[in-house]
């Protein structure tokens, strides 16, 4: 069940691609809000898969932290679920009435890279700003994940752009202003996007935004089903304003480890306000492999949803900056160490549409 211990599927899994489907708007000008901004609605995905959760009580776990993040949310924003119809009396049973439900076929949870990615058109619509998910380059089964994005365009009759690239919105940070940060792991990479360069997926993110500069820093290849997103780590608050999550002992022989600080050095060196947020000491899963990611936490309207993982210290000095960089928010933090199990956290389960 660990992301991080990924086995990589042959080409059976029933790859999906959107390339016929959607065309790519040379001309198109686009622009992808502050996270912060306020939200229309907040998307989910409803998990069933058992191909990718074999085990029924480890799923069971699973689809009730996702129930807890979308009723949590739900105080703040409207929520929509996405699962096929013939899931949705099961979701039902533990989703707030808060929550609607929308009959888009899922096999994972992950909203936040098979789900849409909105922008402003120029004269201020709504489009999708559509990065193709491949199942972190044909690493898990996405025959219906990897239409999610096409379908909600469908029913919201919004037009769908192709960025020309292969890749997750978890995979790159953004601050709304012109700026973007990502591991090069995620994005420069054969399984994802062969044959381009970085400076020519740096162009086509910069598009796909509407953002100005890009900030790389290496990343992580092949230890983790993402290749180390960045939005485990580090997230913009506001202009020039970053948090990340480091370890308070770093590890140089751990990879992960290395390339935290690496990232953490680049953003400096490029002039922003940088705060840190150990990690969690004594976390409730001591599994090597769990992620205990204060930095991916999701930012509604009216307030932050955090993780909490056990640790009273570190647990409250997350708290503090979260309040401090979103100021009048409330914080709401969850247990959420089913996701952490499987190598992500609440930012990565949601999908914010702007208002």
């Amino acid at each position: 069940m660990k992301r991080r211990k990924f086995i990589k599927q042959s080409s059976a899994l029933g790859l999906v691609s959107l390339s016929s489907t959607i065309g790519l708007a040379a001309t198109q000008s686009l622009h992808v809000p502050p996270e912060e901004n306020p939200h229309e609605l907040t998307f989910m995905q409803w998990p069933v898969s058992r191909k990718i959760y074999s085990d029924r009580y480890f799923l069971r776990l699973v689809q009730k932290t996702i129930a807890n993040i979308a009723n949590s949310i739900a105080g703040f924003e409207p929520v929509i679920m996405l699962a096929a119809k013939e899931d949705h009396i099961k979701a039902r049973k533990q989703l707030s009435s808060k929550v609607e439900l929308w009959d888009i076929p899922t096999e994972d949870l992950w909203c936040r890279d098979s789900g849409p990615l909105f922008a402003k058109q120029e004269n201020g619509e709504l489009a999708i700003s559509h990065l193709e998910f491949n199942g972190w380059g044909g690493k898990q089964v996405h025959r219906r994940d990897g239409l999610i994005a096409k379908r909600i365009a469908e029913r919201l009759d919004v037009p769908i752009i192709s960025s020309g690239l292969k890749g997750e919105a978890g995979g790159v940070e953004h601050d709304g202003y012109g700026l973007l940060m990502a591991h090069e792991s995620s994005w420069v990479n054969p399984n994802r996007n062969p044959g381009l360069t970085r400076n020519q997926i740096e162009q086509r993110l910069l598009k796909a935004y509407g953002a100005k500069k890009m900030i790389w820093s290496k990343g992580v290849y092949n230890k983790d089903i993402t290749d180390y997103h960045i939005d485990s780590l580090a997230r913009f608050t506001g202009q020039g304003r970053v948090l990340i999550n480091l370890p308070e002992k770093p590890y140089q022989r751990d990879p992960f480890h290395k390339a935290s600080i690496e990232t953490h050095d680049a953003l400096l060196a490029s002039g922003l306000e940088v705060e840190v947020i150990p990690e969690p000491n004594k976390r409730r899963v001591k599994s090597h492999d769990f992620v205990a990611s204060y930095a991916n936490y999701y930012a509604c309207n009216g307030a932050i949803i955090a993780a909490q993982f056990g640790d009273k210290e570190t647990d409250a000095i997350a708290i503090d900056a979260l309040k401090r960089h979103y100021p009048g928010r409330e914080i709401v933090t969850l247990n959420v160490n089913a996701l952490g199990e499987i190598g992500g956290g609440i930012h990565c389960a949601t999908q914010q549409m702007p208002a």
